[in-house]
């Protein structure tokens, strides 16, 4: 096992390499701002959820006791820099006819099986921004009686102007305070703001807004980002030690969480920030505002224009941790596809090194077991050097190459010893399953296999033609419980994905 001494981090916050420590011996309090579900989450969010298992994975790996939180934010008030703000699932409930809660289970449902999809490990607690009301609100009457919150016409703002006065705001995201742009959600209001760069930690809810709550300032809801806040601090305290998220969350939101919590709690939030890269296609970052995202369920299935083929959920895995999590990964069909062939390669040869053992009639190639050491001792110092899984890949091919080679050819009249064998193998099988998260797959494109879910489909279909709405159902929900993922289109077409 790793040493947890070693374990250094780049602390976005400083800029630097860190060696972490926690605030408690032996235990790890780990923050993730998880999705809004306001709608299906597509190949940009896999990264992000992908980077902070491994990481998740990682730390138990040498030992921490974890308290992962990953929250949902279900309120559906969500902003992006230089974009209008919208109430995402009021307006997508309308638009699929369905109440607001019900749109969120749906999404929620489907961001669970897209994360067991991915063999992604489940956080030890999942809030949601609306389960954590109260705690909101609890949070912005303290920020107001620090002197930091003022309410207008039933809306609360965080007085950033002030605050900056005091406080370093912008530095993790490096942005100037003159320079910053509006960030409140509520852009046809900035006339209530005293300064242009305040946030909303509460809206006033117009008459024609579903999602409302009561509170002392009048019926509306909560800011994005003191969501967030509320709920670390509840599940790990007013200090913690890791707070992850995309790079696209520090400003506004990260930091916005940074200056609530501090005035709120008295305290940085969080030790250390991690941030994980942008997917890109053709140099733009992939993502709903700007209509270039792939969703999870396309690519598994490869129904969309930009896919040339499907592509399996352990091979988007392997496409990620094939690039440190901080830097730029570009999207393209050609790296998948080598990404799909890499995996196989590596995966044949990791079972073929478990057939492999130490045999007493060959010659011991003592040269070749110390690469095979130095290879696996490696894997440990470069995930302690930032979690650099693209490094410990590149040393597991320089490994297939030689396991190949003891399998067949000019190696195979030699063998390793038998302690070598031991803990190469344990090294590989801590790694590929535990810490990576890769497994094997059985293909499901049998044409056979298709061929009848082709008909249920068109069963279905007719059924619900028919109205016979019972039916359909049925035929959908046994199909998920086998694994199997039906996803109506828009346009009234089908299409399906594998577990």
């Amino acid at each position: 096992m790793a040493s947890i001494s070693s374990l250094k981090v780049h602390n976005s916050y400083t800029r630097q390499k860190e060696t972490f420590t926690p605030m408690t011996p032996g235990h790890v309090g780990l923050y993730v701002c998880g999705p809004t579900v306001s709608g299906e989450s597509h190949l940009g969010h896999a990264r992000g959820f992908i980077t902070f298992d491994f990481i998740y994975r990682y730390l138990l790996h040498l030992g921490y006791e974890v308290r992962y939180v990953r929250n949902i934010t279900d309120a559906g008030h969500f902003e992006e820099e230089g974009r209008e703000a919208e109430d995402k699932i009021t307006r997508k409930a309308i638009l699929e006819r369905l109440e607001p809660m019900e749109l969120v289970q749906k999404y929620t449902n489907l961001f669970h099986w897209a994360m067991r999809q991915l063999n992604n490990l489940d956080p030890s607690i999942e809030p949601t921004a609306t389960g954590h009301i109260v705690e909101q609100i609890t949070m912005i009457e303290e920020i107001i009686r620090e002197g930091y919150g003022y309410v207008v016409n039933g809306s609360v703002y965080f007085d950033v102007k002030k605050y900056a006065a005091k406080y370093p705001y912008g530095k993790l995201s490096g942005r100037i305070l003159d320079d910053l742009l509006e960030t409140t959600r509520d852009l046809e209001n900035q006339g209530e703001k005293r300064n242009r760069q305040d946030f909303a930690l509460w809206k006033s809810a117009p008459p024609e807004h579903i999602m409302r709550w009561i509170s002392p300032w009048g019926e509306g809801f909560p800011g994005w980002h003191i969501e967030c806040s509320a709920m670390s601090t509840k599940y790990l305290g007013r200090q913690f030690d890791i707070h992850g998220g995309g790079m696209d969350l520090q400003f506004p939101h990260h930091e916005s969480e940074i200056a609530q919590s501090t005035i709120c709690n008295h305290e940085m939030p969080a030790r250390y920030w991690l941030h994980n890269n942008m997917i890109t296609l053709n140099g733009k970052k992939m993502g709903k505002s700007y209509g270039n995202q792939i969703r999870l369920t396309e690519m598994f299935s490869g129904k969309n224009p930009l896919l040339k083929q499907a592509y399996s959920p352990m091979t988007i895995r392997f496409f990620i941790l094939q690039t440190h999590y901080r830097s730029t990964l570009d999207f393209s069909n050609e790296a998948l596809q080598a990404a799909e062939k890499g995996l196989k390669r590596l995966w044949e040869a990791y079972q073929e090194l478990e057939k492999l053992n130490f045999d007493p009639a060959k010659e011991r190639n003592e040269e070749l077991e110390n690469q095979f050491f130095k290879y696996c001792k490696e894997f440990d110092e470069f995930m302690n050097d930032d979690f650099n899984t693209a490094k410990v890949l590149a040393n597991m091919f320089s490994l297939v190459n030689h396991i190949n080679s003891l399998k067949m050819g000019v190696l195979s009249k030699f063998t390793l010893s038998a302690d070598c064998f031991a803990y190469v193998k344990q090294q590989f099988r801590d790694y590929l399953e535990n810490i990576l998260g890769l497994k094997g797959e059985s293909m499901a494109d049998d044409s056979k296999l298709n061929g009848v879910l082709e008909l249920l489909i068109e069963i279905r279909k007719d059924a619900k033609t028919k109205k016979d709405y019972s039916t359909s159902d049925k035929i959908r929900n046994q199909l998920l419980q086998l694994g199997i993922l039906l996803k109506d289109d828009k346009d009234g077409g089908v299409s399906y994905s594998f577990e």
